[in-house]
């Protein structure tokens, strides 16, 4: 009797669950949050976009808010603070004017001898073939024009303007981790540090700029040495270049629940890009969907549904590679999400409550030819749940059982020792040789 209501005692104590598949009837109350941190060994966090689309006909393009951006080594370590981007302008001014070559051609041969042979070295970095460059060539000359006659190159070591044609210069513009063409960029002397000018493109804008570097530096100044005292974290048109040529980004995005699609991309308003160039390789440290459920949340709830949270960061440390001979460089990587909602529901006693509600997704991707590298991530809500439910027995269940065992114990005994008695009877019977 002892052991049954024992057994009975570990059976409403233990939790049973139970699935089912049902309407997920707030599909139209919120927003969806994805939460994403990927790697790009070989992307330029100044280039680095991320846009929204949706079939309803949303489109976010290049957006910024909850975006963080960080410039890592092609190891994807960390190679500096968070990128801050420049101001988005909506359309940059360029000069028109005639011109005659006044810039210095740079080479792979002499360009780490003008970095340190100039306190200050600002290098236009360009491509022929760039209606970009094309429009900044006028501006360009004019105003390394007006500078040489100001600072005389060979009296003055302050400044220099130069060029580096990249369609000539490959290796020096990849090591320089060149991306977009024109890119402008402010060398200081001998340290690695520098600068990326995302001002306008006039003449006048630029020698002004170039009259700003030159101001707090003396002119009878070591031309071999740094000067740091004009670093000017209030003009928007001046901002740290990246050292390398990767970006890590960290992202929240808030989506309708419908088919859509966030894509990472090198893009510009302003900038050309050689797509044979791009390398859209990336790996995803994690994407989630939805709030983050801490690991001992999620331990506990596995006791409960082992399955529970299997996929809920499905692509995490995924690998993705571009090799040079992917189409010529031209590779996209696409990855399709397929999202259902889980939801696990406690009853115990006569109340019940929502334990926690999470995303899981499953991924297929793959790697497909394109005219504009990118990296794309489709993704559709599935209008059902998975219902988990937690079902604990009732007190009046354990009673009923425990009385069940009871009287079941009474009843058995008592058929058993109605049995001995009457063969204990007969048996003394037999021995008294009485007639049965």
């Amino acid at each position: 009797m002892a052991y049954l209501i024992y057994m009975e005692l570990n059976e409403y104590s233990a939790v049973s669950t139970s699935t089912s598949i049902l309407l997920d009837r707030t599909m139209d109350d919120e927003l969806l949050l994805i939460k994403f941190d990927i790697s790009f060994p070989a992307l330029s966090c100044a280039f680095a976009s991320v846009d929204v689309n949706d079939v309803l006909g949303t489109t976010r393009i290049n957006i910024t808010k909850y975006i963080r951006k960080y410039p890592i080594y092609p190891n994807t370590s960390s190679s500096g603070p968070e990128f801050l981007p420049a101001a988005i302008r909506k359309l940059l001014k360029h000069g028109d004017e005639g011109y005659d070559e006044g810039s210095v051609s740079l080479t792979s041969a002499n360009f780490e001898r003008f970095i340190k042979q100039y306190t200050i070295l600002v290098v236009n970095f360009f491509a022929p073939w760039c209606d970009w460059s094309n429009n900044l060539k006028p501006s360009w000359e004019k105003t390394s024009q007006i500078i040489r006659e100001r600072y005389d190159p060979y009296l003055d070591w302050r400044i220099l303007l130069a060029k580096v044609d990249c369609s000539m210069e490959v290796e020096l513009c990849r090591r320089n981790h060149i991306q977009g063409y024109p890119s402008i960029q402010i060398f200081r002397g001998r340290h690695h540090d520098h600068e990326f000018y995302s001002g306008d493109r006039d003449t006048e804008t630029l020698v002004a700029t170039m009259e700003s570097l030159v101001a707090l530096i003396p002119k009878e100044s070591d031309h071999r040495s740094l000067v740091d005292n004009n670093d000017d974290a209030t003009d928007i048109t001046k901002r740290p270049a990246a050292l390398t040529g990767g970006c890590r980004i960290i992202a929240f995005l808030h989506v309708k629940k419908v088919p859509g699609n966030f894509v990472i991309a090198a893009r510009s308003d302003a900038h050309c890009f050689d797509t044979s160039l791009i390398n859209m390789t990336h790996i995803i440290n994690h994407l989630t969907i939805g709030k983050r459920i801490s690991p001992r949340i999620l331990a506990d709830l596995q006791r409960l549904s082992p399955y529970f949270g299997l996929n809920l960061d499905r692509l995490k440390d995924r690998e993705y590679i571009t090799e040079r001979d992917d189409a010529n460089g031209k590779a996209t990587f696409e990855h399709y999400l397929q999202i259902v909602k889980t939801e696990l529901v406690s009853r115990r006693l006569i109340s019940e409550f929502k334990l926690i509600d999470a995303y899981e997704y499953t991924a297929h991707s793959s790697l497909v030819e394109s005219a504009h590298p990118v990296v794309k991530f489709d993704f559709e809500l599935s209008p059902w749940k998975v219902l988990v439910t937690e079902n604990q027995k009732s007190i009046p269940w354990f009673v009923t059982n425990v009385c069940v065992t009871l009287g079941g114990v009474f009843t058995v005994a008592g058929i058993l020792d109605s049995l001995l008695h009457n063969t204990w009877g007969r048996r003394k019977k037999i021995k008294l040789g009485k007639n049965i």
